[in-house]
């Protein structure tokens, strides 16, 4: 009777601000939300420091695990109608696998993905949280891994869980859009869940969804650009990735800076893909132990530091003092980034290698559609599939696959006065 009653207390009802209520479809699935590193996942910003510019959006990984999970029961449900089989077993590993998919996000999520660690992408520490829940849990994780790796003879599974049509891509266009307020983002994922088929085990849309598609694709492609790579976004994260390059530097340099004990770890020792392999369950005890938390206090306890570069940078993080930020289609000239950081020299007493923390340029390039890998399948009224990009008669949706660069230069306001207006790309960085 005890055990009834645990099993049934297991089976929980969620309200989500996006899709109303959303349902425990296991009983493991609710253990893995409420063991503590999952629940970690509540103080890691799903979209870094965006809120910066979008004030609404503070929403975090835990919300959009749940939800991606919530749309992936819904697709299993369609293409269950549909006639394609998808066992109990399959069914509760895919959804694991999605449900579990970003625990690997470090602090303010793709902002310091390269930042904390060393050449681990976030993928590559939740198979490591999924290898290590496989072990707590008894094994019943195995067909998860297997989904999530793509070793699994039902591949269609695995596109759910990463492709360019995928429950996260869904989920977080949707959940982004809400929060920010941005209603270009917006897309009907209710319909394309419900256009999916499976065709020699790739997975489909029919031929009458071809216009969510379309639409899911320029959605993507404005979120982009308006939310997730707006220019102040990209300053403020960029000023973050600075800050830690900074604490790192002087950390290795023997100085002694406030941290939290898993901050200081990853701050003083060099974590990479050696270290993950040496000793896996230790790396992930400390890596889920850090979070948004950590690095804000540190930050808010640095602006006070000795160090000119780091204590300026926090502080302009903690008032949202920005540095200004320029973005066109070809790169800056050297002579105009050295210029400016010999004036930032000449106005703060810094070295040159201190200036280029408030002085720098780099680029950023994005594509709302790759024809090479994953592609969206459109499934052809007379049985023929192709590809959407060959499919849409929209001639915007063959634009979008070509990979966009934007280059940025970050400065001071106090150098405004200073600006070279360069538009040759001559002498180029």
């Amino acid at each position: 009777m005890l055990k009834q009653f645990s099993i049934l207390n297991k089976k929980k009802i969620i309200n989500d601000p996006v899709y109303g209520f959303i349902r425990i479809p296991h009983e493991i699935v609710y253990d893995l939300m409420a063991h503590p590193y999952f629940q970690r996942l509540r103080r890691i910003q799903q979209l870094g420091l965006t809120s910066y510019v979008y004030p609404g959006a503070l929403h975090t990984r835990f919300h959009h695990a749940l939800g991606a999970m919530h749309l992936m029961g819904q697709a299993i449900e369609s293409l269950r109608y549909k006639g394609n089989e998808i066992t109990e077993d399959e069914a509760r590993a895919v959804c694991l696998a999605i449900l579990l998919h970003d625990i690997g996000h470090g602090p303010f999520s793709h902002a310091l993905e390269h930042s904390i660690v060393t050449d681990i992408h976030h993928e590559d520490l939740s198979l490591a949280f999924m290898e290590l829940f496989n072990e707590e849990f008894d094994g019943q994780l195995s067909l998860t891994i297997e989904i999530f790796k793509n070793t699994y003879h039902k591949r269609f599974l695995h596109q759910l869980v990463s492709s360019q049509l995928d429950m996260d891509r869904l989920d977080y266009l949707t959940r982004d859009s809400f929060f920010t307020g941005v209603a270009e983002g917006v897309v009907s994922y209710d319909r394309i869940i419900h256009m999916l088929d499976v065709r020699n085990d790739e997975l489909v849309v029919q031929a009458k969804g071809i216009y969510s598609i379309e639409k899911f694709l320029i959605a993507r492609r404005i979120m982009y650009w308006q939310v997730y790579l707006h220019k102040t976004v990209l300053s403020a994260e960029m000023m973050l990735v600075k800050i830690l390059q900074r604490a790192k530097l002087l950390a290795n340099s023997g100085v002694e800076l406030f941290a939290t004990p898993a901050l200081h770890h990853f701050l003083y020792h060099k974590v990479d893909q050696k270290a993950l392999k040496e000793n896996p369950a230790e790396l992930l005890k400390l890596f889920a132990s850090i979070d948004d938390v950590d690095v804000m206090a540190s930050i808010k306890v640095w602006k006070d530091c000795d160090d000119q570069v780091l204590s300026g940078l926090c502080r302009r993080i903690v008032e949202r003092d920005l540095l200004k930020i320029r973005i066109q289609s070809e790169p800056f000239l050297i002579e105009e980034i050295r210029y400016l950081q010999q004036m930032c020299m000449k106005k703060k007493g810094l070295t040159e290698e201190e200036a280029e923390f408030f002085v720098f340029s780099d680029s950023t390039t994005n594509y709302a559609y790759s024809e090479r890998s994953d592609n969206i399948n459109i499934l052809q009224k007379n049985g023929d599939v192709l590809d959407i990009a060959t499919a849409s008669d929209n001639l915007n949706i063959r634009a979008l696959t070509a990979p966009v660069t934007k280059y940025y230069l970050c400065y001071p306001a106090y150098l405004s006065q200073y600006d070279l207006v360069s538009k040759t790309p001559t002498n180029q960085a």
